[in-house]
């Protein structure tokens, strides 16, 4: 029984010593191929141990995600680092934690980087790396909070100069409309000032063509009226003249012929001629001879 015992430990012992040096073997491998620049290589036999040969170490899954990271095989080197951010090996858990510091600032999600880079430092104050990334993106967030208040107050500024502007361009606008509205107004009142002129000017003439009208028709009427008494003059005139009968009809009344009438006529002429001569040889006074003829 004891002799088996023996075999069986010497057996097991053999067994570990084989396993081990088939481990660092394929360590080394692992470590050559990613100093060599070859990180597929490396990577397969950090999937060895870790898958076929069970082997659990931190060291070995941080380098399995290093490979994964230089292959830029963003999504498994991520979740390998982040299964070591906790790692109780404070080394193992600093470099993670920069690792996944540098994905997300390569993911601009700033702030989560940040974080990272500053748990790298609290996990390991000698990690010079962390450190120099941490103060970087700092400084870089810092800059760009400056500039991007900076770009607020520019922006507002803008705003504010452009609410100004457009308040100047409506006070003019509107001051336009204004000074076009009172033009128009004043165009329209000049318009109708000319209109109400001209109406004047109408209604003048037309009154003065009235008055003249007017005038013309009292002067007509008054030529009337002082030609009513001559024409009522000639009516009076005309009038016994209307009435006496003719001489031919006086001598037709009579029944004496106008032969007859002019010798009577004849007759009565040569009497008064006669009797003005007597006269003359007649006169009633004795001229006084002081004293002229007229």
């Amino acid at each position: 029984m004891k002799y088996i015992i023996g075999i069986l430990l010497v057996v097991y012992a053999f067994g570990n010593i084989g396993d081990i040096a088939k481990v660092n073997s394929l360590k080394k491998k692992a470590k050559e191929a990613y100093t060599n620049g070859q990180y597929q290589e490396a990577l397969e036999h950090y999937q060895f141990l870790v898958d076929s040969m069970n082997i659990v170490d931190d060291n070995i899954k941080l380098n399995m995600a290093n490979a994964y990271y230089q292959l830029k095989d963003t999504t498994n080197a991520i979740n390998n680092y982040s299964d070591l951010l906790a790692s109780n090996n404070k080394t193992v858990r600093s470099v993670a934690n920069q690792q996944t510091g540098i994905i997300k600032n390569k993911q601009k999600k700033y702030k989560e980087a940040l974080d990272h880079f500053k748990e790298a430092l609290k996990a390991d104050p000698t990690n010079e790396d962390a450190r120099y990334n941490y103060e970087l993106l700092k400084k870089v967030l810092k800059e760009k909070e400056e500039q991007e208040k900076n770009q607020d107050q520019k922006d507002q500024d803008k705003n504010q100069d452009q609410d100004k502007e457009n308040k100047e361009n409506k006070d003019q606008q509107n001051k336009d409309k204004q000074d076009k509205n009172k033009e128009d107004q004043e165009k329209q009142n000049e318009e109708e000032q000319k209109q109400d002129q001209e109406g004047q000017e109408d209604k003048d003439k037309q009154d003065e063509q009235q008055k003249k009208e007017e005038e013309k028709k009292e002067g007509e009427e008054k030529d009337k009226e002082q030609q009513k008494p001559e024409d009522a003059e000639n009516k009076d005139q005309e009038k016994p003249s209307d009435q006496e009968p003719s001489l031919s009809e006086k001598l037709k009344d009579m029944k004496i012929s106008e032969e007859k009438a002019k010798m009577i006529l004849e007759a009565m002429k040569n009497n008064e001629i006669q009797y003005i001569q007597q006269n003359k040889r007649k006169p009633t006074k004795k001229k006084d001879p002081d004293k002229p003829d007229w």
